[in-house]
């Protein structure tokens, strides 16, 4: 019996659409997010299937993906956050962070 390839319908990987990441094919929802909707915040995957308008193929080959892909996708996010975190330091408060702050007695 010879072995056929799985479909790759449903996840696309594009420098010019979410940085680079993984996502699932004509939108902008990355795989990492559906996994962490899923395995994170326990959210069930026919309801992010309702929620984010996206095919149960599509939202099931993204955790397949995952799966198949979790340490660099792991890596990845945990750089991104990171990052975001780095910025978050090294920034001023916007005008309205301060009011925000200002308001709460901060």
């Amino acid at each position: 019996m010879r072995l056929q390839p799985i479909s790759t319908e449903y996840i696309a990987i594009d420098p010019g659409y979410c940085f680079g990441k993984p996502r699932i094919a004509g939108t902008r929802m990355p795989v990492a997010t559906i996994a962490k909707l899923y395995l994170e915040m326990g959210e069930s995957l026919e309801n992010i299937v309702q929620e984010y308008d996206l095919s149960l193929a599509s939202v099931y080959a993204a955790m397949a993906y995952y799966y198949d892909h979790r340490q660099d996708i792991d890596r990845h996010t945990a750089e991104s956050e990171a990052y975001v975190e780095q910025i978050r330091r090294n920034s001023t408060p916007s005008p309205l962070q301060e009011k925000l702050r200002e308001i709460r007695g901060e």
